[in-house]
């Protein structure tokens, strides 16, 4: 199935647009306030200015006299129906027009915050109206001067929403400009390697078996997104490993089937022909008979339980009374004669420390089997001493198994349990380990390796008594 990819409207894409436009607009209008308020005062303080220079004209004039056209003329150059002068608290002068109106307020520059010159913006602005208002404030020309003007708020107001308009159209042009830089990072940081991890994840899911999409992936990026690629790619290796293994033990679970018929049939002449051995009159012969009768039968039941685990994995345990000090010796014995069957400078040496007096309810077939597994890899591995230990405390048994060999391979230590991963050996299989990790679990514990190096080994086994 083609991946199909939402639209634009709907896609991460456009969501990354709108929030960076809306965020660079929160931001221009956080920014708005503040310098509104600061063109206010500026053309106010402008004003100020004006009327101080007209002040100063009427002082420089002959004998400080002026005619009322030229004290008209001054105050329209202001734009204000009156203008008073003062220092050290005195009055310099005073212009005005005949006909001034009543102010409706007034606005003290000197005493005004920036929260109070914020708020007599935003008034302003909506503000519907040409109020006549009283501004008073130092000259900008000479602080030690004090101002103060009759003036409209309309001509202030008018400047002020051109003022914003400019700042709008500004705003928008960098809001879109930004949000387009913004944008086109994320679509090659972010939306693009997305884009790939789900066209990945999708050609996966068609055919988990090749690596072809997940070649596309690989990426040197050190941040989050090369993270996800790596962490997918093995998650994809993984996967692919676990089905080809799964595979294997599907065809080791047919040709267990078709060839455990005859094999029983084998192991069964065998056993028949063995019993006679019981009635041989060689002392050593008599001896050693029932020792092949019981390794004949362990060999049907491996048979058996080989076939049911490559099928449903280990069968539910029967559990019986379980001597473990003498089911460990049995295990120490056939792993020995076993053994001694293979070129060595000298015979291993197998120690049970386990209390005669330990029982355990449990399947004696399946530990037998986990038990063998675990000693067979010590002896393989070169160990010398071979140390079995149990003990029991709150209602579980610790069963341990431990060697002197030279320890595990590092590079099969996080693949320890899987079936058909962690055999350290050319010809081994990976089947003992999982065989006794499902053993230890079907009697409601776990196993776990508890150390590993040229010292030795040491696995345990946690039981439920």
């Amino acid at each position: 199935m083609a991946l199909t990819l939402p639209p634009f409207a709907r896609s991460l894409s456009s969501k990354l647009l709108l929030l960076t436009v809306a965020f660079v607009m929160l931001a221009e209008v956080l920014i708005f306030l503040p310098s509104a308020a600061k063109f206010r005062v500026d053309w106010l303080n402008a004003r100020l200015a004006s009327a101080h220079l007209a002040a100063l004209s009427v002082v420089a004039a002959p004998e400080g006299m002026v005619t009322d056209e030229l004290e008209a003329e001054l105050l329209s150059h202001v734009q204000a129906y009156a203008v008073d002068v003062t220092l050290a608290d005195k009055r310099v002068l005073m212009l005005m027009r005949p006909d001034q109106p009543a102010p409706m307020a007034r606005y003290d520059l000197a005493a005004s915050g920036p929260l109070d010159m914020i708020r007599e913006t935003l008034a302003l602005l909506l503000r519907v109206g040409n109020r006549v208002v009283t501004v008073t404030g130092p000259s900008p020309k000479d602080p030690a001067v004090g101002v103060a003007m009759l003036v409209q708020e309309g001509p202030l107001r008018a400047a002020l929403l051109e003022f914003s308009g400019r700042i709008l159209w500004l705003s928008i042009i960098i809001s879109l400009v930004t949000a387009s830089l913004v944008f086109l990072s994320l679509h090659v940081l972010t939306v693009r390697p997305m884009r790939r991890l789900v066209e990945a994840m999708m050609a996966f899911k068609r055919d988990p078996e090749s690596a072809e999409p997940a070649a596309r992936l690989a990426t040197r990026r050190q941040d989050e997104v090369g993270i996800a690629h790596r962490e997918l790619l093995s998650m994809q290796a993984a996967v692919r490993q676990a089905l080809r293994q799964r595979e294997r033990l599907a065809t080791v679970g047919t040709a267990v089937t078709k060839i455990n018929h005859d094999i029983r049939g084998i192991l069964s002449s065998a056993t028949l022909l063995s019993e006679r051995l019981l009635d041989s009159p060689d002392p050593q012969v008599r001896r050693d008979g029932p020792r092949i009768l019981a390794a004949l039968e362990r060999a049907a039941q491996l048979c058996g339980q080989t076939l049911d685990y490559t099928r449903d994995g280990v069968a539910p345990p029967r559990r019986e009374p379980v001597a473990l000090a003498r089911l460990a010796e049995e295990v120490g014995e056939a792993l020995l004669v076993e053994h001694s069957q293979l070129p060595q400078a000298a015979a291993p040496v197998w120690q049970v420390d386990i209390p005669e007096e330990l029982v355990l309810e449990a399947d004696r077939g399946q530990l037998f089997r986990a038990l063998g597994n675990l000693g067979r890899n010590a002896l393989e591995a070169g160990a010398t001493r071979v140390t079995v230990a149990a003990v029991g405390e709150d209602g579980h048994v610790r069963l341990s198994v431990g060697d002197d060999g030279t320890g595990l391979p590092t590079k099969v230590l996080d693949r320890l349990f899987q079936p058909f991963a962690s055999s350290g050996k050319p010809n081994g299989t990976g089947l003992g380990l999982a065989i006794a990790r499902e053993v230890a679990r079907a009697h409601g514990g776990d196993i776990r390796l508890d150390g590993t190096g040229p010292g030795g080994t040491r696995f345990t086994m946690v039981l439920r008594g």
